[in-house]
């Protein structure tokens, strides 16, 4: 199912502010996150409706996969 293009911008821009807030990290270091993140694929494809999900509960996934990314990063250095 897709969602209204407004709505799903709307639902982005309060997420991705959660995340940097929560994250401590600034917005544009957490959109460019987001936009390259699992996360945003499941929400801009429609998979599974993940869009319908809370904000706190998509906010929570792309922490986990912030924190695997870091790690990842870690480790190849």
């Amino acid at each position: 199912m897709k969602a209204h293009p407004i709505l799903l911008q709307k639902k982005y821009a309060r997420i991705v502010e959660q995340f940097a807030k929560k994250q401590g990290i600034e917005i544009s270091t957490a959109l460019d996150f987001f936009y390259g993140s699992m996360v945003y694929v499941l929400m801009s494809e429609g998979i599974s409706d993940f869009h319908c999900m809370s904000d706190t509960y998509i906010v929570d996934e792309l922490i986990i996969e912030y924190s695997k990314a870091l790690k990842k990063n870690q480790l190849d250095k």
